[in-house]
């Protein structure tokens, strides 16, 4: 097992907590070696959901310990009633675990008004993973069963299969499954870029509206997050479409049916950029620090990767060696004087610091200063 960074039992001294995360990223074997002494309720035993489905109250009839755990709790919403009436009169403590946040949000559920809060589970981080190797990494994504198996494009094309069949069908979030999953395949091929759900529609034969209806799927169900622009400045107009990325590189992969990235590729760059967004996202929430993500690019096609919050413009390079023509766009944004501190990421050996204070990070140098919090 691979030691996580996100401490449940920290959390759950503080609050109960809805736990969410794809499947597949390890929210079950978490729970089994961090919370040995809970009452576990799995919905995904049938058994054990047509019980509850029947009669919810019997939650409150059972002898529960001080933690209850309920995992996929989206599958039945009704049940939070009764664990907001346990936390207000038996001082209970829940962890509610989830693959989609969907029904949750759109169904009218019972939320727990503040007396749960909300964390995240991602794939395991290069900090999770002993000899982390970044080409393994960038082929085969972080998904706990996928990153070591040798038969890992197998792994990830029976991943991608479940989740359409499961999560999507199952669920009757589409009825158009054949043109979700071509949608699918063209959102992969084009992550890290700008939606333009005109252009999307058009190659999937929908509506935009449709386009927005699937990416808004995509993101309840955890399976993508936008990356939205930045627009505070003034000396240069910047453009106001999000970008989307998915949550696994392997994933990605498999569903834009990627062959082999090699290094120096232009599909190693691109991944090498996802990688980082992935670590500083999956940072961000593990740490509980509250400070956005954006990325900026300018109409006179001036760009950052990366923005967080106003204390870090990052750009991304996958280059070996960093000089003046990779630093333009981040010289431009660093005129508008809204930004504490400028870098570039890349495959670059030394550390460095240009003379207008950029820092030119070795990318192993800035996730091990990531991951010891010495950057935020």
């Amino acid at each position: 097992m691979y030691k996580r960074t996100l401490g449940l039992t920290a959390l759950l001294k503080k609050k109960s907590f809805f736990l969410f995360g794809p499947r597949g990223t390890g929210k079950t074997t978490l729970i089994k070696h961090t919370l040995s002494n809970a009452t576990v309720i799995d919905l995904l035993e049938s058994k054990t959901y047509r019980n509850y489905l029947r009669n919810p109250s019997i939650l409150s009839d059972q002898k529960l310990k001080p933690i209850v755990v309920i995992d996929e709790i989206q599958k039945l919403p009704e049940l939070l009633d009764e664990v907001h009436r346990l936390i207000e009169s038996e001082r209970l403590t829940f962890l509610l675990t989830g693959s989609s946040s969907r029904k949750l949000k759109r169904g009218g559920a019972n939320l727990l008004a503040g007396r749960a809060w909300w964390a995240e589970l991602f794939p395991l981080t290069s900090y999770e993973i002993p000899d982390f190797d970044l080409l393994t990494y960038l082929n085969r994504g972080g998904l706990p069963v996928v990153y070591p198996s040798d038969e890992y494009v197998e792994e990830l094309r029976a991943y991608t299969s479940l989740y359409l069949r499961e999560e999507i069908q199952n669920e009757a979030l589409t009825r158009k499954i054949v043109q979700f999953s071509e949608f699918l395949e063209l959102i992969a091929l084009s992550n890290g870029e700008e939606i333009s759900f005109q252009s999307i529609a058009g190659d999937c034969g929908v509506s935009p509206n449709s386009i927005k209806n699937y990416i808004q799927i995509l993101e309840d169900t955890l399976l993508a997050f936008p990356l939205k622009p930045f627009t505070k400045t003034k000396r240069r107009k910047a453009i106001s479409r999000s970008k989307l990325y998915f949550f696994d590189i392997g994933v990605t992969n498999s569903l834009a049916n990627r062959g082999e990235i090699l290094e120096g590729s232009e599909l190693f760059g691109k991944a090498f950029e996802h990688f980082i967004l992935l670590e500083v996202r999956a940072f961000l929430s593990y740490a509980r620090k509250n400070i956005k993500m954006f990325y900026w690019r300018s109409t006179s096609r001036f760009e950052v990767d990366l923005i967080l919050g106003d204390k870090w413009a990052i750009e991304i390079k996958s280059s070996k060696l960093i000089y003046g023509k990779h630093l333009k766009g981040i010289r431009a944004l660093k005129e508008e004087g809204n930004i504490q501190n400028f870098a570039v990421i890349s495959c670059d050996q030394n550390e460095r610091t240009t003379q207008d204070d950029i820092v030119i990070f070795p990318w192993k140098v800035f996730l091990d200063k990531l991951w010891k919090g010495e950057i935020i």
